[in-house]
């Protein structure tokens, strides 16, 4: 018969409802902020392709915005069920953070979502904005409750112990304002940013591959454009940032994602490799000689940490933290690439009519959502062996009273759930998009004065500044 561990089975669990649920919210801030744009331009300029566009992804943004809700409860609830030791430990600090996330974000969005979603005609033109760009701000708002509680749990400080193992708050701005908070927060809204842009960026590519909704995919291709050129080379320094803090304040995490067993100084960068952690070796590497040390610490001879210096059992798994990190970079490095040829072309007036390029963009499309779930793998297995890093180990954070087979059925359970929810509201999006804009006799009128045929060609025309 075999043994079902409940301790790997609540982690598996946890690991599968938050790898769901922190997609759906990165996408709906990146959105939120992409549909205010939308309507600034459409009250600005009065060009019904800005209008029609946010029709186009108010829907879109509905249906992620429901599915993050519902993902979010549903993940909540495992606090109580699978790490209710956990939760009775941390309760007075985590409790109170994630509290302010609903009274200062979830209550402002749900206040104004319904005037964003249902007021358009119904209400003012300026209250219609000034809604949209609230919620745009109770999604920012959001992510700072949300990840100042997750990096306290990374980089935890303003507390004490009672005697009962409790932590009590001791200074509420040293713990909201942990050290890698103001990293973690800059790498992950940059990165909800660059999701939904190559997001937007991949669907004005495939309506321009097909020939359809010219004019709209040209806004929202050259808008995807801009925000790749120059926001992910900052996601690279910002990554550069918190990296040297990880250094800093989790340094085995460090040498598990360089794959550093034992290199004090002059350690080589890993480009590719296999950490086997039974050998204490990167096995097959392809290394650049000197090149870990010179990346974290400017120098050849700069010295970092490596896995040797920690114990075993202090050690995270480190395969997966090592080849998470490396297609997270990789991909940062993909779209600094097409944002960089992008622009020239866009530039050069040939972005529209390089059809190569929209085949990559929409290529791209789930490339933001795959990079943010191999940097959460990178950040949260890293954290291992502990829930609150040097705190309380995961082992010691587990309900007392689950077995095995209830987390196995309750995660059994889960799976086809969210197959089935998460892949009706996926194939609603997808089926949106395939379908494509609908025309309005305003736009209708638009093509109707032949421009279509010289944006086919990428030529540029008078009164197109807003692309």
């Amino acid at each position: 018969m075999i043994e079902l561990d409940p301790i790997l089975l609540a982690r598996i669990q946890f690991a599968f409802t938050i790898s769901f649920h922190i997609i759906f919210p990165a996408f709906t801030i990146g959105l939120a902020s992409f549909l205010t744009i939308l309507e600034w331009r459409w009250l600005k300029t009065h060009n019904v392709l800005y209008r029609d566009l946010y029709k186009f992804w108010i829907k879109i943004f509905a249906v992620a915005f429901g599915m993050g809700v519902v993902s979010g409860v549903v993940m909540s609830y495992q606090f109580g069920t699978n790490w209710s030791v956990f939760s009775d430990k941390i309760a007075n600090i985590l409790g109170p953070l994630l509290g302010f996330e609903v009274l200062t974000a979830f209550f402002l969005e749900a206040s104004f979502l319904g005037i964003m979603l249902f007021g358009w005609g119904r209400v003012s033109a300026r209250m219609h904005f000034a809604s949209t760009c609230i919620v745009a701000f109770g999604t920012l708002i959001s992510a700072f409750w949300i990840l100042s509680a997750n990096s306290w749990m990374h980089t935890p400080q303003g507390y004490e112990i009672l005697a009962d193992g409790q932590l009590m708050p001791k200074d509420w701005l040293q713990i909201i304002f942990n050290p890698s908070f103001p990293f973690r927060y800059l790498h992950m809204v940059t990165a909800a940013y660059l999701t939904t842009a190559f997001v937007v960026g991949g669907v004005g590519g495939f309506y321009l591959w097909q020939r359809r909704h010219i004019p709209e995919a040209r806004i929202m291709l050259g808008m995807a454009t801009m925000m790749a050129a120059l926001v992910a080379p900052a996601q690279l320094m910002f990554g550069h940032m918190h990296g040297e803090n990880t250094m800093q304040y989790q340094p085995v995490k460090v040498a598990a994602m360089e794959g550093n067993w034992s290199h004090t100084t002059n350690a080589p960068l890993y480009l590719f490799g296999w950490p086997d952690q039974k050998k204490e070796e990167t096995l097959y590497g392809i290394t650049i000689p000197g090149g870990a040390s010179l990346v974290l610490t400017g120098k050849t001879q700069g010295a970092i940490p490596n896995l040797k210096q920690f114990k075993p059992e202090d050690r995270p798994p480190v395969a997966p933290i090592f080849w998470s990190f490396r297609i997270m970079v990789g991909i940062g490095l993909l779209m600094i690439g097409i944002g960089f040829i992008s622009a020239i072309q866009y530039f050069r007036g040939k972005l529209f009519a390089s059809h190569w390029l929209h085949g990559i963009w929409m290529i791209m499309m789930p490339s933001g959502f795959v990079a943010i779930l191999a940097g959460w793998f990178v950040t949260e297995i890293g954290r291992q062996p502990f829930t609150a890093y040097g705190l309380i180990r995961t082992a010691e954070s587990v309900s007392p009273a689950i077995s095995g087979p209830q987390v196995a059925w309750s995660l059994f359970a889960f799976v086809v759930m969210y197959t089935f929810v998460f892949g009706a509201g996926s194939y609603y999006i997808l089926k949106l998009i395939f379908k494509g804009i609908p025309i309005t006799q305003e736009a209708e009128q638009f093509y109707k004065h032949g421009l279509e045929a010289s944006l086919i060609e990428g030529k540029p025309n008078k009164g197109e500044k807003h692309v």
